[in-house]
């Protein structure tokens, strides 16, 4: 600021020195038609005219006082210049321009400054927003991954409870049959030493009847130890079989979805299953119903939701055309209506076998690597999120960040595909959580 402040006044100075410089010794006032003596001082013209007037004989410079024998003196165009310069300087006029150009200067550094201050605060309120929410985002994924470690700690431990008694069981059972045979062993013993007594006894006396013997133990045959029927179970593909058995505590867990045949369009056929749904070349009757899609090819799932989360999959196949996603319970099922999350829909779509969208409105083209033929739909009602995933290796194809609120069912349109090839159809994949193990 010192510097700043100290730049005004070296400017008034300089300004200042050059305005003596500048000014007439006769009128002291800025040169008027500025001419140079010999001696090589400046007068404005009329004022050495003024001071030279009857004068007889030589001339002296009214500041130095050197004698001229003729009034000779030199226009100087570049004196004049300066003074003329000087002088708009210096006049009142450029002075209030030359404020007011401070001033606005001065106001547009300040509105810079500020705005940039302002950005400032931005990115640093950015920057806390970013550590918040990573923070947030690392909570909820330790805790999905614990959730997970949870169930395969539990699934080990359980596993390991089950050797461990099963083995104590073969080992209760080979210790049962070592114990009955040590007391065979004894008792045969016993008997052989009663045997060995009687023996020698003869041979002083003569033995009338054998000794009283002691009952042999039966000993049952050993059980046999069945390795493979042992291990078979510990010695399967562990991995895999954890892997189906999570599929029970998994939150949440893969919806076994069903089409609602009520909201089918007449160019729908949907199998006995309910899971399985393709348009036909006939309009197939059904009674009227206010559910059922009159004008475009749609149909919904009949499971509804309006709380939690919950992600399913769909099987499109190589079909070259459909859409899916979830729908508002309240969207017009009779009129013919854009997908979008106005109209209330929330979709991805797909044209001529390439061509992928976003359903928003307009429709936000999608750059695949790949061609899905298994999609996974993510709905997370309380955070209103609605995404769609490659279900082959989990990679996000978009996400909707605004979802429904309210009650939402999962929304299909197998398309007319008007080609002539058989039609391809949408399935709902069901995964039940079956063990493999016995």
């Amino acid at each position: 600021m010192a510097a700043a402040a100290a730049a005004p006044c070296v400017v008034s100075s300089t300004k200042g020195s050059l305005r003596e410089d500048l000014t007439c010794a006769i009128c002291c006032d800025l040169f008027r038609e500025p001419v140079m003596l010999a001696c090589m001082h400046h007068f404005c013209k009329p004022c050495i005219s003024r001071y030279w007037r009857g004068t007889q004989g030589p001339v002296t410079c009214p500041q130095c006082r050197k004698e001229f024998s003729c009034r000779n003196f030199q226009t100087n165009y570049l004196v004049a210049a300066m003074v003329e310069k000087v002088r708009a300087t210096t006049s009142d006029t450029y002075i209030q321009n030359l404020k007011k150009q401070l001033k606005e200067t001065l106001e547009s550094y300040r509105l810079r400054r500020d705005d940039h201050n302002n950005n400032i605060t931005r990115d640093k309120g950015k920057m806390d927003t970013i550590k918040r929410f990573g923070a947030d985002l690392q909570t909820r994924v330790k805790g999905e991954f614990r959730a997970l470690h949870q169930i395969l700690d539990d699934e080990e431990t359980c596993m390991l409870e089950q050797l461990r008694r099963e083995q104590e069981e073969e080992l209760q059972k080979v210790e049962r049959h070592l114990e009955a045979l040590k007391v065979a062993v004894r008792e045969l013993e016993e008997n052989m030493r009663m045997l060995q007594q009687a023996s020698a006894a003869t041979e002083n006396t003569v033995l009338t009847e054998l000794p009283q013997l002691r009952p042999c133990v039966q000993v049952d045959v050993a059980p046999e130890f069945d390795i493979n029927a042992f291990s078979n179970k510990y010695m399967a593909p562990l991995q895999y079989i954890t892997w189906r058995k999570m599929f029970k505590s998994l939150k949440p867990g893969p919806s076994p979805l069903t089409f609602d045949v009520e909201s089918a369009h007449p160019s729908i056929r949907v199998s006995r299953d309910k899971t399985v749904a393709v348009e036909c070349d006939g309009m197939i009757l059904h009674m009227d119903h206010n559910k059922r899609f009159l004008q475009c090819v749609n149909i919904l799932a009949a499971q509804g939701f309006q709380s939690g989360r919950h992600y399913w999959e769909v099987e499109v196949g190589s079909k070259p055309k459909w859409d899916l996603g979830v729908a508002s319970d309240a969207v017009d099922r009779h009129s013919r209506i854009k997908l979008s999350p106005e109209s209330g829909y929330w979709t991805l779509r797909l044209r001529n076998r390439n061509e992928y969208s976003a359903g928003t409105q307009p429709w936000t083209r999608l750059q695949l690597s790949s061609s899905p033929e298994r999609l996974g739909v993510f709905l997370d009602c309380e955070e209103r999120r609605v995404s769609f995933y490659n279900a082959d290796d989990m990679s996000l194809l978009y996400s909707f960040a605004n979802g429904p609120r309210g009650k939402v069912f999962p929304f299909f349109s197998p398309c007319i595909s008007g080609s002539s090839q058989e039609p391809q159809p949408i399935k709902l994949l069901h995964y039940p959580p079956v063990a493999l193990s016995g």
